[in-house]
């Protein structure tokens, strides 16, 4: 393996696997407050693109590093749509639950369509 080649995959490892414990900490915690949806979607993006290139280069390291970071950079974004979902869900029961006569209709309503 040409020496080129070995500093490309451990580049690869490093920047991969930077995004295990972000992953980790939402599946442990349920804290999602910190994520930006629009960063992680205009990466994601950009993921899938890097992989596109390196499976018309033919190069592993491109095409793996980027391969496992597609799926993590996934992972948040779902993780973060599910989590602040069930978020504002709770919120809404809530409100729904605890308002007066002419705030809990509405509650109930938006609850009714977010469902």
């Amino acid at each position: 393996m040409e020496p080129i080649t070995v500093v490309g995959m451990i580049a690869a490892f490093c920047t991969t696997s930077a995004f295990i414990p972000q992953v980790v900490q939402i599946l442990r915690t349920g804290n999602v407050d910190g994520i930006s949806l629009q960063m992680y979607s205009i990466f994601t993006l950009g993921v899938a693109l890097w992989l596109g290139y390196g499976v018309v280069l033919q190069s592993s390291p491109i095409i793996i590093s980027n391969s496992i970071t597609l799926a993590l950079a996934v992972s948040v974004l779902g993780l973060t749509l599910s989590k602040r979902r069930k978020n504002r869900m709770h919120a809404l029961r809530l409100v729904a639950d605890n308002s007066d006569i002419a705030v809990a209709p509405a509650a109930n309503e938006e609850l009714a369509t977010a469902a």
